[in-house]
């Protein structure tokens, strides 16, 4: 079964950029759509961006397009979250997750997604 590990998580300012990053094992990660969430304290988890198996099709939540991108190297077995221009309400707990979707069926819905990440946290503030 995939196992995933994020890293890359910390405190960044306003306007600061982290790279989280998720490690795949156990598994060919080439497999699996992969998708980033997040949740705040007292929220509920939102999917942040998604990319399918070969890193030619990604998918952004509108509150962070144009701020964060998705990427992945399978030859590493690890898929990154480039988190640009950070704001107060990007803080939150991040997941990686795996699922074997197609690129039509790839999708925020946490509940399509076989294995989790342990999460990083994210902290945004002055």
């Amino acid at each position: 079964q995939l196992q995933l590990v994020e890293s890359g998580g910390g405190l960044a300012q306003p306007g600061g950029s982290l790279r989280l990053s998720c490690v795949a094992s156990g598994d060919t990660l080439a497999d699996y759509a992969i998708g980033w969430f997040r949740q705040a304290p007292g929220k509920e988890r939102e999917g942040v961006s998604i990319i399918n198996k070969s890193g030619g099709t990604t998918n952004y939540a509108k509150s962070v397009k144009g701020r964060f991108t998705i990427s992945r190297d399978n030859a590493k077995n690890t898929v990154y979250l480039q988190m640009n221009s950070l704001k107060p309400e990007d803080t939150g707990f991040y997941y990686c997750a795996a699922g074997q979707f197609t690129i039509a069926t790839m999708t925020f819905q946490a509940d399509g997604y076989q294995s989790w990440g342990q999460g990083t946290q994210v902290t945004v503030s002055s």
